[in-house]
């Protein structure tokens, strides 16, 4: 069964944008970049929201975004490649290939999605991730801890949920970033 992985990038506080909706102090460098294109090379699939999917969209719509540095073309190729579920009650046609629109988060089909994908799928974004950590969907966390505290926003993980993890690796990064990767404990 293909495991479901929710990866983001957070301050030391636990926000992944500010109050004020900004998310600018935690754009990676490129030792960060590099190991974050490793880690979504044999994803499948992403599972988004509407607001993840517009950030995340500009990957195939804004070529020029690619042309900038080698790890940008090469995280430009691993997202277009990935097939896309994205979760929008308004949204009406995809402005990406390989993408179809879902009017509601289904728990069971997403549970079915697992079993019968050959590759990962990752879903981005704190609020979706809501739905599918409080389904006991995800099994991993990846989470890329900046040193930066922002004072509030919007939390990486949901509030009034309690999980049994275990850390299985980290990483320390020259410009003070630091990866956990948890999964989930059987049981």
């Amino acid at each position: 069964m293909a495991r479901l992985v929710y990866t983001g990038i957070a301050s030391l506080d636990g926000y992944t944008v500010d109050a004020e909706g900004k998310f600018d102090w935690a754009e990676p460098d490129e030792e960060v970049h590099a190991f974050v294109n490793d880690l979504e090379r044999p994803l499948g699939t992403y599972l988004y929201g509407r607001r993840m999917y517009d950030t995340m969209a500009v990957w195939e719509t804004e070529p020029a975004l690619a042309e900038h540095a080698p790890l940008m073309r090469d995280y430009a190729a691993i997202w277009q490649a990935a097939e896309k579920i994205v979760y929008s009650r308004t949204l009406t046609e995809p402005r990406t290939t390989r993408t179809r629109i879902e009017r509601e988060f289904d728990p069971e089909a997403v549970r079915k999605l697992k079993e019968q994908s050959d590759t990962d799928l990752a879903i981005g974004g704190p609020e979706l991730a809501a739905h599918a950590i409080r389904a006991g969907l995800v099994d991993e966390y990846h989470l890329f801890a900046n040193p930066v505290v922002v004072g509030g926003g919007t939390s990486f993980l949901p509030s009034g949920v309690r999980l049994d993890l275990e850390l299985v690796d980290e990483r320390r990064f020259t410009g003070g970033v630091v990866y956990f990767c948890y999964r989930t404990r059987q049981g």
